[in-house]
């Protein structure tokens, strides 16, 4: 669960430490008072988008700590080379040039990586979530979100890309027949003009090498003269090969008369016998060098017809080569066409056939939890005071597509004797809020998601229906850690910790404070809530009777 968050310079918030409890904890404060921001503080440690316009004026970076207690040893730590511990700190500093620094127990991870754990710390849902059951879109994953299906959906996905890859094979392969034949005739084209030039592999870049030595010739016929002639010598001078043989023949004798001597002898006799080794060498590099001015025109003219294709067909000769190989594969291809598309299609029966089984076996899956999936839902409902709602999956069939062969759409009936109709049609602000809460409570069930924070989802629900609504707040809190904004005092009555946000001014700064609340401070501003900034003893007698004083 979440115990601490703690806030630096983001918007009107300087600096706060936020304790947060075990069971129902709620934030409450006057509309502007900063209540968002914490909510912007616990998604920018959940690794969701932060921006630099977050950062308080004045300041030169954004940070936000928080504490997590109980944290089980979840695959990611292993997977991301953390260290575990059940007390797990997750940081994340921004800053005004966009960088972004987080750290899970001291080890820097990325910030799509924080969030992979982030959607296994805490689940939020703010208003934008009701809005989401208005789209027809999204109802499909709702329901497989409960149905726990992702075996049969990845078995289903997999028949499915067969499917897809023959059947853009067969598109591909289908042209008319004076596509067809302008087709083959460029490609007959290319391939001639290709295999009439007979390259060889690796042959452009020998015959480059080949040029620039011919290009230099002259000059390395004369370095090599020169060469020979400092190893061996001239007429009128020793070289470097006679100069050494003469040195070793004098040490030679010296070694006669004193050992001393012997250690140079052999230097100079392993230096001599190299020197001979490379003067041979340089020789008969010199003998073998020959050119023509021929040669050097026909590998100009070589080279010219290679530089015309490689403007064509590829960088190297290995690239021609290979695009060569890839046109006689798509020539034979198109001629030998009608025998290919029959044997694709064949597999394309055979495929499709295969991704229809996969989609029925998903189907049944998907209607056996619709159904459990709306008896739960009616449930949860019953006890948020809306006991005559009737609430549906309704299925139509489809084409195969990406997400199985099934169209999903949520029916309601808010009222008795009204009929089953596309919840985008019937359902009030009031009543998506109750159906979209009971939907999480429902999905919660199937996850391991310790904390639930609820962000103002109470909009358009009042009277009784908030009570119920708190009520449900407070039993979920139960068994699972949950954070609530809320403007409601039925939900503020019913909390465990209480929280409240204030805004004020400083030096001419806006502050924003974050004070958990004793019973004197909670009834006070449960009386804020009931009857505005004129408090009252009535609206105190209010406050007192719904904290049970």
């Amino acid at each position: 669960m979440l115990s601490l968050l703690h806030i630096e310079n983001i918007a009107v918030i300087e600096c706060s430490d936020i304790s947060f409890h075990r069971g129902f904890n709620v934030l409450t404060g006057e509309t502007g008072a900063g209540k968002s921001i914490v909510i912007d503080a616990i998604s920018a440690i959940l690794g969701e988008r932060a921006y630099r316009d977050m950062i308080r004026t004045g300041a030169n970076k954004a940070s936000v700590r928080a504490v997590f207690t109980d944290v089980p040893d979840l695959p990611w730590f292993q997977e991301n080379g953390v260290e575990h511990d059940p007390e797990t700190v997750i940081g994340r500093e921004i800053y005004l040039d966009g960088k972004n620094v987080c750290r899970v127990n001291g080890t820097l991870v990325s910030v799509s990586t924080l969030r992979k754990l982030g959607i296994q710390l805490i689940n939020i849902h703010g208003q934008h979530d009701s809005a989401s059951l208005l789209d027809e879109s999204n109802h499909l994953g709702f329901l497989d979100a409960f149905a726990d299906d992702e075996a049969l959906r990845q078995e289903y996905s997999r028949r499915y890309q067969d499917v897809a890859q023959l059947r853009q094979q067969i598109q591909k392969m289908t042209m008319d027949e004076g596509e067809k034949l302008r087709r083959m005739e460029t490609l007959r084209y290319q391939i001639g003009e290709i295999s009439k030039a007979a390259l060889e592999p690796g042959e452009d870049t020998a015959l480059e090498d080949r040029r620039k030595l011919l290009q230099n010739a002259e000059k390395l016929s004369n370095g090599m003269d020169m060469a020979v002639e400092c190893l061996y010598g001239s007429d009128d001078a020793d070289g470097a090969a006679g100069l050494l043989a003469a040195a070793e023949r004098e040490l030679a004798r010296l070694a006669r008369y004193t050992d001393a001597y012997s250690p140079l002898h052999d230097q100079v006799a392993d230096l001599m016998y190299q020197v001979q080794d490379v003067a041979e060498a340089v020789r008969d590099a010199r003998d073998e060098l020959s050119y023509s001015a021929d040669e050097l025109e026909k590998i100009e003219s070589r080279l010219d017809v290679i530089h015309r294709l490689r403007r064509k067909y590829g960088a190297t000769c290995e690239d021609i080569l290979a695009y060569l190989d890839q046109a006689q594969k798509e020539l034979d291809e198109i001629e030998f066409a009608d025998d290919h598309l029959e044997r694709l299609r064949e597999k394309l029966k055979k495929a499709e056939a295969a991704a229809w089984a996969a989609a029925l076996a998903l189907r049944e899956r998907r209607k056996s939890a619709a159904s459990e999936l709306a008896r739960r839902i009616l449930t949860e409902l019953s006890q948020l005071d809306m006991p005559r709602v009737r609430f549906e999956c309704s299925f139509t069939e489809t084409e195969l597509s990406p997400e199985g062969a099934d169209g999903v759409v949520f029916y309601m009936s808010a009222n008795a004797g009204e009929a089953l109709k596309s919840m985008s049609k019937v359902a009030s602000g009031g009543e998506l809020a109750r159906i979209m809460l009971a939907m999480k409570n429902v999905l919660a069930e199937k996850d391991q998601v310790d904390t639930l924070i609820f962000d103002e989802v109470d909009t358009g629900v009042s009277g009784r229906a908030a009570q119920k609504v708190a009520e449900k707040l407070r039993s979920v809190a139960a068994h699972k850690q949950v954070l609530c904004v809320t403007h409601l005092p039925q939900l503020a009555a019913l909390a465990q910790t209480h929280l409240l946000i204030e805004k004020g001014e400083r030096d001419g700064r806006t502050y924003t404070t974050v004070t958990p609340l004793d019973m004197e401070g909670r009834k006070r501003e449960l009386a804020r809530i009931i009857g505005g900034a004129n408090i009252t003893d009535n609206t105190l007698k209010s406050a007192g009777e719904m904290l049970g004083l």
